[in-house]
């Protein structure tokens, strides 16, 4: 199965653009996946993505897959991805 991941702005810089591969039949949610990036990152990402005390990922971040927020998925981050299945994510963004 083969993920597509895009991280944007300051996180473009830690994850980019890639594809993923898991084994085929390996059910994959979208927390595996992030966890997954995380352990690529040599723990750069993890320190962006998830709350240090909770290991939670933080509500700011915005996760997409295939164009819906996670919080709108009915599994949220327990979502499971299906091959070629889009994964964008977005850092907190502050303005006004």
């Amino acid at each position: 199965m083969k993920v597509k991941v895009k991280g944007y702005l300051t996180y473009r810089e830690v994850i980019g653009d890639r594809h993923l591969l898991f084994d085929e039949g390996e059910i994959v949610t979208v927390y595996d996946l992030l966890a997954e990036l995380a352990r690529r990152s040599d723990d750069e990402f993890k320190e962006m993505i998830f709350d240090p005390e909770s290991r939670q990922v933080t509500p700011l971040v915005a996760i997409l897959v295939n164009g819906r927020h996670c919080s709108h998925l009915p599994d949220r981050l327990e979502t499971t991805l299906s091959d070629q299945d889009e994964v964008a994510i977005f850092p907190p963004i502050a303005g006004g």
